[in-house]
């Protein structure tokens, strides 16, 4: 599903306009026709879709995040699929306050880096990684990954962001990652290795143990390519779900 598809982000627009006017073939701005809906509901789908193609076409990814319900944003990735930064962390512990980040993974189309404390794990290098995305996405990120990272490091993600939980949810599809991935036929390398091992394997690393450490970066890059896969599947079936079932054959 593309941008262009949608017309929610107009307001006096909801989900049940919305389907109405997929389901009368109105399936992308180009097609609206201001007839479809009241004169002043019109007027403003006109308005709307006249910015939004300038900013669609700048690749204006913020506009969209902040024009959409936050349940919808997962509605961007088609537009900025090679544009998206995937990323994940591991930590020694679930405070920042207390504990440390150990390895941050960032998948962006079809790349993986992985940065390490110790080594180059600095603000100026996650600023990096960082800077060419419109989008970024996580699995719980907006709660842990995010918050996380922005008080250890002093930086800012102020990139849109799809975290995955919650489209996740929305299809049905709840527990952590890993459930999420054997419920969707994803498979893992290493699927023994959890969360818990991973401040496990930093602490082997740091008593010395070399081979620990390029098991928690296999780890922790797993879990970052793996959200591209995810994303895909979910937005797939959230296609299906809400747009391809209400258009005109």
């Amino acid at each position: 599903m593309r941008i262009e598809n949608s017309f929610i982000p107009v307001r006096g627009v909801g989900e049940t306009t919305e389907r109405r006017l997929w389901r009368d073939g109105i399936t992308r701005w180009e097609e609206f026709d201001p007839s479809a809906v009241g004169p002043k509901t019109g007027d403003r789908v006109e308005s709307f879709v006249a910015t939004a193609w300038e900013h669609l076409d700048d690749g204006n990814a913020e506009f969209f995040a902040e024009q959409f319900p936050q349940g919808s944003h997962w509605r961007l990735h088609e537009n900025f699929r090679s544009e998206t930064c995937y990323f994940d962390i591991e930590t020694t512990g679930l405070s920042p306050d207390h504990n440390e980040v150990t390895t941050v993974s960032f998948h962006q189309d079809g790349e993986t880096t992985t940065l390490v404390r110790g080594e180059d794990l600095t603000a100026d290098r996650i600023a990096e990684q960082f800077a060419d995305a419109s989008l970024v996405a996580t699995f719980n990120g907006k709660r842990f990954d995010v918050p996380f990272l922005e008080s250890s490091f002093d930086v800012s993600v102020d990139c849109p962001h799809v975290d995955l939980m919650y489209p996740c949810k929305q299809l049905g599809l709840t527990g952590g990652l890993k459930a999420i991935e054997r419920d969707i036929g994803l498979e893992r390398d290493r699927p023994d290795i959890s969360g818990e091992d991973a401040v496990r394997l930093w602490r082997e690393y740091e008593a010395g143990d070399d081979d620990a450490l390029d098991t928690l970066i296999s780890y922790n890059r797993e879990d970052t390519a793996n959200l591209a896969t995810l994303m895909e599947t979910v937005t797939d079936r959230l296609h299906e779900d809400v747009f391809a079932c209400e258009c005109p054959e």
